[in-house]
């Protein structure tokens, strides 16, 4: 029976012709070098280098003697290099820094913006050159959602939060190092170029997060829900190491399709993987700075990010006396300080910067004289970025930046005139960017003495105004409207006196900014004398 089968097999093989060429096996292995003379290939002379992360966002090795490394051809991973301090990588013609490649031998799922190409997996070296220590902190750029919709919005993007900082920088690097906190895009990927090109003009090595707005929505599972974005950035989920600390890029969208609402925050198990193989490379006293889009704290009365996700990654970062948490999402400006009740069990409490939105309220609002449109959050912060600074010792600071702006660190709303000796119930606002619960904020009027104010928990006058402006004019007075004025976390009041003499006073405000030091701003207010 077995030789009265194998004769049909053997004609067929003879009338098919020779056999094909065979696919040369999938290589995930090559060596890190110093790439000396900036060509990209290992050339006779340029040394390996030993001791460098590799990892394919679970598995970690470390390249030996020779530089070499290797890692399981599994399909579907970015391998990566872990940057060490002290070198920089190559740069790709979409100005990001060029440090990972995708396995991917077989075709991934059909995706509408393209995923994961298919391609030989070929042994791989991967460059880095030395780059010169520079001297004092390390400067960080922050972005924050800048979330464009449309070619309009991208070009928003470029004149208020590009434009000015390349202005500033002189032809130099704008920072040391920049970090967008996921929400690159708005749903539409295919904006990706465009806001590279724009990125690319700060001359600075730029790390993205992913948010929840750049999922390829059409993927079956969370596994393959971030391959457009992959293609384009690299890995979700990787290290980058400076001088001054080690930053953790992490993907937190828990994607979940046909489920109400389709993400949560959260990490997978491979994250985890990743994390325990990295942080067990690292100092107890390194400073540790955390970057990823869904904030790890819970908004009122629901979970938005994984309890069990989340103590599970405190638990892992307890050990170190030096971590910063950023994210975005949120479209407002908040400091969260994780003690107990988050499963935080650290020594003090840990803080997270919930970092302000580049685009502020979604682009919205009326258009200045640039055409530019307000874009203030619901917070009544301006849209803008963030900056923060990395020292020696681990220590940090940060600060938020108007688009646009001059330093602006607060506004104020006060009414323009008041009956004087009208009962005085009517007060001067002030918004203070940074403000936290414990900040130190005084007023004075007319020259007085310096006097508390008091925070409140209520909406930032300002954008109510903008709000009642948008609800009584009878058409847009932009693209659309401003959000509505929510309760903000940093909106401090104080009463004006009425007893003053009849005319113009002027209200002066500072604030104690945890990291700036004193901070001020002024405003008028008229007391107008009326007959009884």
């Amino acid at each position: 029976m077995r030789l009265f089968l194998l004769v049909p097999l053997l004609t067929a093989a003879l009338l098919a012709g020779p056999p094909a060429r065979a696919l040369a096996p999938a290589c995930n292995a090559g060596v890190v070098f110093e790439d000396r003379d900036g060509d990209g290939r290992r050339d006779r002379g340029e040394p390996a280098i030993a001791g460098v992360l590799v990892s394919d966002g679970e598995r970690i090795v470390r390249t030996g003697y020779e530089g070499r490394w290797s890692l399981p051809a599994e399909d579907g991973r970015t391998v990566f290099v872990i940057k060490p301090a002290g070198y920089a990588f190559p740069t790709g013609a979409d100005g990001l820094p060029v440090f990972w490649r995708h396995v991917q031998a077989a075709p991934g799922p059909a995706l509408r913006y393209g995923g994961i190409p298919a391609a030989p997996v070929a042994c791989h070296d991967f460059p880095l050159r030395r780059e010169a220590r520079r001297k004092g902190p390390l400067q960080v750029l922050v972005f924050a959602d800048p979330q464009p919709k449309t070619a309009r919005d991208v070009d928003y993007y470029g004149r208020d939060i590009v434009a000015p900082l390349v202005a500033a920088a002189k032809g130099q690097r704008a920072a040391d190092l920049g970090l967008t906190l996921g929400d690159i895009v708005d749903d539409d990927l295919a904006l990706y170029p465009a806001m590279n090109r724009l990125t690319a003009q700060l001359r600075t090595p730029w790390l993205h997060a992913a948010g929840n707005h750049d999922l390829d929505f059409d993927a079956a599972t969370d596994e393959e829900s971030l391959r457009s974005f992959r293609n384009t950035f690299g890995p979700d989920t990787f290290a980058w190491e400076e001088p001054q600390a080690s930053f953790i890029v992490l993907d937190d969208v828990i994607y979940r399709p046909g489920q109400s609402p389709a993400y949560v925050g959260g990490l997978r198990e491979s994250q985890f993987a990743f994390l325990e193989a990295y942080l067990a490379t690292l100092k107890r006293d390194r400073r540790i700075v955390i970057a990823a889009h869904i904030p790890f704290f819970d908004e009122p009365g629901r979970e938005t990010f994984r309890r069990a996700d989340r103590e599970r990654l405190f638990a892992l970062l307890a050990p170190f006396e030096k971590v910063l948490l950023l994210s975005g999402h949120g479209h407002v400006q908040r400091h969260h300080r994780h003690g107990p009740a988050d499963g935080w069990q650290g020594a003090t409490p840990l803080h997270e910067y919930n970092v302000g939105a580049a685009c502020g309220g979604y682009w919205s609002g009326p258009a200045d004289a640039q055409g530019i449109p307000d874009a203030r959050m619901s917070d009544g912060t301006p849209n803008g970025y963030a900056t923060a600074g990395f020292d020696a010792d681990g220590g940090y600071w940060l600060r938020w930046h108007v688009a646009r702006g001059q330093g602006e660190a607060l506004h104020l709303h006060a009414p323009k005139v008041l009956r004087q000796g009208a009962w005085p119930g009517v007060g001067v606002y002030a918004n203070v960017y940074m403000g936290e619960a414990d900040t130190r904020v005084e007023y004075r009027v007319a020259g007085g003495e310096w006097q508390p104010m008091t925070r409140v928990d209520e909406a930032d006058p300002a954008l109510r105004h903008e709000n009642l402006l948008d609800d009584d004019s009878a058409r847009l007075r932009g693209y659309d409207r401003l959000p509505e004025a929510e309760a903000s976390p940093h909106l401090w009041r104080g009463r004006l006196p009425t007893n003053l003499p009849e005319g113009e006073h002027l209200v002066e405000v500072r604030a104690f900014d945890r990291w700036r030091g004193e901070v001020r701003s002024s405003v008028t207010y008229r007391l107008e004398r009326v007959a009884p």
